[in-house]
């Protein structure tokens, strides 16, 4: 975009953006140069006062525009590829002269000034990081690596060599476990003569990761309707959490969200059986390893979350976007911020080539008529928005059945029908079939016999049959029994 003089001058100062003047001495530009690299990139107008908008240019001071001009070159550690150009300006005396703007883009790698000093920008200042923002930083840019740190109080007896054994062997390595963590990836190093596991190692391989890292696990929350709920209108409806290693979690969340995804099948034109989903498989796929593989594992206050609605999934994964990639180029650009776990991840087939998997996902999604997954980060958290194929009404099924794996989960009932004019649920089947035999059971010996579901949830859809006249309570609560008077009324 072409700017005029004008525009410049009444242009706000802010994230990218900002005014300088010609007398700025080049140690304090350096601050602004670096503060933009670090972050989002901007562009330097100098030659206008930032206190009071005067036009300066620069024409007139030679020797200091050459120092200017040097800043990224001599005053930044590593030096910043800035571009410049020159823009002609009348200055506040009336004479023609330039202003200088420089386009500083945003970097992949840290830089600091002549100090050592960090900065980034926020708003219209450039901060200075502390040590600890520092760090995290070059953990975000992948001038280090948190999966490299050393796991705290970890030792060798925490790891599982069956795990690496198993792990070796998809990749053809064929010496000894142990020789394997010691001379591969930094798993196993040694301080002196005490061996440092490392994070990545106690993740991937670890007999019980979350010892260590307790919210290294994916929590999988269902909500009726469109809105997330609290209090007396709380509208969970399944709240599960896998845990266990990296490759365990992957594979249990992929398996459960299936069971999730409501699916139609058709006769098509053709004479052929056709399945409509509500999510792609590869979308599910690729969706839950993005999250589990790029997720900041320095975040330790919270794990991922996965919220299902009635119209979209979100996943929620703590860290923000590493390196380069944003929420405008996050299809075709790739950055690892745990390289060493997705190496592992793509002897296992869950990463294909790397980068390729957001565009597939978009491509998938534009070939059912669904819009591409939505990006913004919420503080420290990136939250990914995929939408639903909208099914033909009425016509939905469940596409599996709850799956067995080490889960820790809580169902609650659901609470409110839903308006539909499709045969029974697969719970309420199972209820009838359950009455048929067992005319006099309770409502504990039901949940006992579904055992995925509470004795709340019985009781909503024994009232959702009633009503549909399936089935008939005959008698008191107390010594009465249930009589099935048809599979489904509406049929």
């Amino acid at each position: 975009m072409r700017y005029t003089i004008e525009d410049i001058r009444q242009m706000p100062e802010g994230q990218t953006f900002d005014c300088k003047s010609i007398h700025i001495e080049p140690k304090a530009l350096a601050n602004t140069i670096v503060a933009m690299a670090n972050a989002d990139g901007g562009m330097i107008a100098v030659g206008i006062s930032d206190k009071t908008r005067r036009i300066e240019g620069v024409d007139q001071d030679k020797a200091h525009l050459n120092e200017i001009l040097r800043t990224p070159f001599d005053f930044c550690v590593p030096t910043i590829s800035v571009t410049t150009e020159f823009m002609p300006c009348q200055d506040s005396e009336g004479n023609d002269n330039h202003i200088l703007i420089i386009h500083v883009p945003a970097s992949p790698r840290l830089h600091a000034n002549q100090a050592d000093e960090v900065f980034w920008r926020v708003g219209d200042k450039s901060r200075k990081l502390p040590f600890e923002e520092r760090l995290q930083l070059m953990y975000d840019k992948g001038e280090r690596y948190y999966e490299d740190s050393p796991a705290y109080d970890a030792t060798i007896e925490d790891i599982d060599m069956d795990a690496v054994k198993a792990y070796m062997k998809r990749i053809g390595y064929g010496k000894s476990p142990m020789e394997y963590l010691q001379e591969n990836k930094g798993f196993l190093a040694y301080k002196g003569d005490v061996p440092q596991v490392s994070t990545a190692c106690i993740l991937l391989f670890g007999k019980r990761p979350q010892n260590f890292f307790p919210r290294a696990r994916v929590r999988f929350i269902k909500y009726y309707g469109t809105e997330e709920k609290v209090g007396r209108e709380m509208n969970v409806i399944k709240d599960v959490t896998f845990e266990g290693r990296i490759l365990d979690q992957i594979q249990k969340t992929i398996e459960y969200l299936e069971t999730q995804v409501k699916e139609h099948s058709y006769l098509g034109e053709d004479g052929l059986f056709k399945t409509d989903r509500e999510y792609p498989k590869f979308v599910i796929q690729e969706m839950t390893v993005n999250s589990v593989c790029h997720r900041d594992y320095s975040i330790k206050g919270t794990e991922i979350q996965i919220k299902m609605f009635d119209d979209r999934l979100v996943f929620e994964t703590p860290g923000k976007l590493p390196g380069i990639v944003r929420t405008d180029n996050i299809r075709h650009t790739h950055f690892s911020r745990n390289p060493k776990i997705a190496e592992y991840l793509k002897a296992y087939d869950y990463v294909k080539e790397f980068g390729e998997g957001v565009d597939r996902m978009c491509r998938e999604l534009s070939a059912i008529g669904t819009k591409e997954p939505q990006y913004h980060l919420v503080a420290f958290i990136m939250k990914a928005t995929v939408w639903a194929n909208e099914l033909e009404k009425g016509q939905e099924n469940f596409s599996g059945d709850q799956i067995e794996g080490e889960t820790t989960q809580k169902n609650y009932p659901e609470k409110l029908p839903r308006k539909t004019t499709q045969k029974i649920s697969d719970i309420q089947v199972r209820i009838v079939d359950f009455l048929r035999n067992n005319p006099m059971a309770s409502r504990g010996s039901i949940a006992v016999y579904i055992n995925d579901i509470t004795e709340d949830g019985i009781k909503y859809h024994l009232k959702a049959l009633q009503d549909k006249g399936i089935i008939k309570r005959i008698g008191p609560d107390k010594g009465g029994y249930w009589k099935v008077l048809s599979e489904n009324k509406d049929q």
